[in-house]
């Protein structure tokens, strides 16, 4: 049991550190190629910083474990939704703008809701994954747009864009192109093979402890892709930035389940595990909904309605574990 473990552990470190990487190297690359910091934060930014669970997600079809692909997508939204959401108000109480929460979470709980009643009805097709992404671009349009036309903030991929300038002080260092070059390349060399590691450890421990790889993608994966996304999120917390940490959660629910699920689906089309349609997705909705209860009734997610997000993944984690 020890290998696969091990294996799993370099994976996650390769596949986090490599996705620093990308980010640090293709911020760097389209500065000097003259984007538009607008541009370069609802891309670059928001495409490289959802890199380590793209990859898993797609190694996981392509070794044919779809279960591990589809438990890394839900599992991450209920990660940034319970846990990182939770934590990130008890260290600051946290202010919820309602137009962008109702509109960016919205979206979020829309696609989720679609996601479930299609997995309900004889799974996902390669068309459902298309439909996606373009619901993706048409999305990143709209950003593009609302963030010229309307205040700083607009949306939650500039807020997801403004949590990494926050956390990452180095982002627009100055260096040849070349370094920024290789330091892009050295970031996609990690990111596939830290991802191919991790794919075959965590299949490899479902194996020998007798849980279901659906189980291991709702809740080792999701936790372990899910780091960069709290570490950022708690930062920014920490350091007043409250809408910043909230944009970033919706921002990265949004990239998980229209470019990595549209991804996943298109590559492995077909049903999704039963743990994740009976239980992972309508647990997803139901936090959804519950967020916006506590947005609508109070503007903010205070420490104690933090403290109950925190308890509901906690017990969910352990159900998970044990019904197994």
């Amino acid at each position: 049991m020890l290998i696969p473990i091990i294996t799993l552990i370099i994976g996650f470190i390769v596949l986090i550190v490599g996705g620093e990487l990308l980010v640090r190297g293709a911020v760097r690359i389209a500065e000097r190629a003259g984007m538009s910091q607008l541009l370069i934060g609802l891309t670059i930014v928001g495409f490289g910083t959802s890199a380590p669970e793209l990859v898993a997600s797609v190694e996981a079809a392509r070794a044919g474990s779809p279960g591990i692909a589809w438990g890394n997508v839900v599992g991450s939204n209920l990660a940034n939704s319970l846990l990182i959401l939770g934590a990130a108000s008890l260290i600051l109480p946290m202010v919820v703008p309602r137009g962008p929460l109702w509109r960016d979470g919205g979206l979020a709980l829309g696609v989720t809701i679609i996601l479930w009643l299609v997995a309900m009805n004889g799974g996902v097709s390669a068309g459902i994954g298309y439909l996606f992404i373009a619901t993706l671009v048409c999305y990143l349009g709209y950003a593009y747009w609302a963030e010229q036309t309307e205040p700083a903030g607009a949306t939650a991929l500039h807020e997801k864009a403004e949590a990494l300038e926050v956390t990452d002080t180095h982002l627009h260092d100055e260096q040849p192109l070349w370094r920024s070059a290789l330091i892009l390349i050295a970031g996609i060399v990690m990111i596939i093979a830290g991802g191919k590691w991790l794919v075959e450890g965590a299949v490899d421990l479902a194996r020998l402890i007798g849980m279901s790889e659906a189980v291991i993608g709702l809740t080792v994966i999701a936790i372990g892709t899910s780091l960069p996304e709290m570490v950022t999120s708690i930062i920014a917390a920490y350091k007043g930035a409250s809408a910043v940490a909230l944009g970033n959660v919706l921002g990265s629910n949004i990239f998980n389940l229209l470019l990595i699920g549209g991804v996943t689906a298109m590559i492995a089309p077909g049903t999704i595990p039963v743990e994740i349609t009976g239980y992972g997705l309508p647990l997803l909705i139901a936090a959804s909904v519950l967020l916006m209860i506590f947005a609508a009734t109070g503007r903010k997610i205070s420490r104690w309605e933090g403290g109950l997000l925190l308890v509901i993944y906690i017990v969910q984690l352990v159900y998970n574990i044990v019904a197994v």
